[in-house]
């Protein structure tokens, strides 16, 4: 019985630290992504060397945070990584579905403003929001 109970308290500090692991390497990955952003219009004025490793940090950084939650994942119980797989498959139809639309009303014209990239994202986030909350409903 004991070494169940050790053998619980091993996994959840294992979740516990992937998931702390996620959170810093998405935190860092959000503000490089800042940085690469905003960095040449207000910090360093458009100097391509700058802008160029900016962007080349955020990449690798990025790189780091897919590793990240692949750990997470790999971390999780079975029926959690159901819901993050369920949350997921629901994000990626959505992103390609609607993003593939919302393109080509763009292109042909059929709606006035440009189609930005941040709105895609924008929807695929609250959809893998909703597709967690419902499959921890479902499942839970």
């Amino acid at each position: 019985m004991e070494e169940k109970v050790k053998e619980s308290g091993d996994w959840t500090a294992r979740v516990n630290r992937n998931t702390l692991r996620l959170g810093y390497c998405t935190g860092a990955w959000l503000v490089t992504t800042a940085l690469a952003t905003f960095g040449p219009q207000f910090i360093w004025h458009d100097n391509t060397l700058l802008t160029a490793s900016a962007i080349f940090i955020n990449l690798a950084i990025g790189l780091a945070t897919i590793l990240a939650n692949k750990h997470h994942l790999q971390s999780l119980d079975e029926m959690q990584q159901k819901i993050q797989l369920e949350a997921m498959a629901l994000s990626l139809g959505v992103g390609f579905v609607c993003g593939l639309s919302y393109s080509l009303l763009d292109q042909s014209n059929l709606m006035a403003a440009d189609a930005e990239i941040s709105h895609l994202i924008l929807l695929m986030g609250l959809t893998y929001l909703a597709g967690t909350v419902i499959g921890n409903r479902r499942y839970g």
